[in-house]
């Protein structure tokens, strides 16, 4: 017996929705079908997915940046082929790994001197719960502070962590001692801090919800405060690092040292899961202090010789293909030209961001016509204007983009780091169409505009 991926696609291929109803989130399936987004994709290269029919759409949000260097690169591919053919030992329980060793070497080169040791595991939140667990050990301190509106992932310590009441709401107590502070306000953290009991203050150096650039002044002065107070300064850059706002690291921005970096998403290519924490070593050593406590945080697959050769692989393709420099260029290209665009359309108030973390915020416009229609949107569902620049893009356009949080006036971009200028064009031209027909009021795009207030309110019935 021959067993086939290749023939389970071709003999099931258009059955996902109907098994995902079956079988999974099926609520997943209703949003997907109610605004218009259920295509059967049977291709992705690079920044480009395509579907049955042969039809390319432009990728804005790289699976929520994990596709950073684009889908199926070919380098990578390549190296998790050879992996695979190698017959390499694998997970040795009593033994340590050449490829572990070697992307921890790779990525510490490319963080600030101070850190100097890897801890390897599956995901952003597994990074998150590694960062919490460390902070309260070496500090004998429970609290920890984040900032509102943050996002550290959704397993129960980073969740506890996590700013929206939406992902937190209904799952019961969470993990004491963790608290709240503005973003970007050095006198609320100075206080939480003051009492010199808190263990680590996490923050994204820019907010994933929202894309919220602190002022230059913010993080060194954050490094400061948890320097002042005993306090471990932990930098999420989960969704921020290897590149996407235009620096290798966002803190390089800042020109910071936290105690610990928290990374995942881009850096296995999209392939094979795979986080970390970077460190120093008086955490490390502090955790790991004798030989019978080698063991006593750690992740089964955390070390899996795939995805450690996905991460050497990545960072391979980053530094040979000057991912990180095309970021800083094209985004920046990006973000001025949607911003030069604020003077002929009052729904836009802005675009902001680093690199390729883009945000484009609306508002609401000051002649009574378009204002009107704002308010009807917005009784119905705050936020939900939005939607009428993400699905127009998509159906018209065949762009990929998204929301930036719940109920939020703001379009979020997380593009793979490699586009074009012909995609930057592409993006900016049709980002100028649907801003356009927005102000057109009555107008077809204001039909869709009434069914989504309809479904919204049906909703909340």
């Amino acid at each position: 017996m021959t067993f086939s991926i290749a023939d389970l696609f071709a003999q099931q291929g258009d059955d996902k929705f109907t098994l995902h109803e079956k079988y999974l989130n099926n609520q997943m399936v209703r949003v997907l079908k109610t605004i218009g987004y259920d295509r059967a994709y049977k291709k992705a290269i690079g920044q480009y997915l395509y579907d049955e029919t042969g039809n390319e759409y432009l990728d804005l949000l790289s699976g929520f940046g994990v596709f950073a260097v684009g889908r199926n690169h070919p380098t990578i591919v390549s190296a998790l082929q050879e992996t695979l053919t190698l017959e390499l030992p694998n997970l040795v329980q009593m033994d340590v790994s050449l490829l572990s060793g070697l992307l921890a070497e790779a990525l510490l080169k490319t963080t600030p001197d101070n850190l100097d040791k890897m801890f390897f595991c599956n995901s952003g939140t597994e990074a998150v719960e590694a960062a919490i667990k460390f902070s309260r050990y070496v500090t004998k301190r429970e609290k920890i502070v984040f900032c509102e509106h943050a996002y550290h992932g959704l397993s129960m310590g980073s969740l506890s962590l996590n700013g929206e009441e939406l992902f937190r709401e209904g799952f019961g107590s969470l993990l004491p001692g963790c608290s709240a502070v503005p973003f970007n306000d050095l006198v609320s953290l100075e206080r939480a801090l003051s009492n010199k009991d808190v263990a680590a203050f996490v923050i994204e150096p820019v907010q994933g919800k929202g894309v919220n650039v602190p002022d230059d002044i913010y993080l060194p002065e954050v490094e400061k405060l948890c320097k002042k107070y005993g306090t471990l300064f932990v930098a999420d850059e989960v969704q921020t690092g290897l590149g996407r706002t235009g620096k290798f690291w966002a803190i390089e921005h800042w020109n910071v040292q936290p105690d610990m970096i928290c990374m995942a998403k881009a850096l296995s290519g999209g392939f094979i899961p795979v986080g970390g924490v970077a460190m120093t070593h008086r955490i490390m050593d502090a955790v790991f202090n004798r030989m019978d406590r080698a063991v006593v945080h750690g992740s089964t697959f955390s070390k899996n010789n795939m995805a450690m050769a996905a991460g050497l692989a990545t960072l391979e393709v980053i530094r040979e293909e000057k991912i990180v420099e095309n970021s800083a260029l094209i985004g920046n290209q990006i973000i001025t030209s949607l911003n030069a665009m604020s003077s002929k359309y009052e729904f836009l108030k802005e675009a902001r961001g680093k690199g390729m973390m883009i945000a484009i915020e609306f508002q609401t416009p000051k002649s009574l016509t378009l204002k009107a229609a704002w308010a009807m949107l917005e009784a119905a569902n705050k936020g939900l204007f939005c939607q009428m620049i993400t699905i127009p893009l998509f159906k018209q356009h065949r762009i990929l983009t998204q929301v930036a949080g719940h109920g939020m006036n703001v379009v979020k971009l997380l593009p793979p780091l490699n586009l074009t200028p012909k995609d930057r064009d592409y993006t900016i031209n049709s980002f100028d169409k649907v801003i356009a027909d927005t102000h057109q009021v009555p107008g077809s795009i204001w039909d869709l505009g009434k069914n989504l207030a309809g479904h919204a309110l049906k909703n909340k019935k």
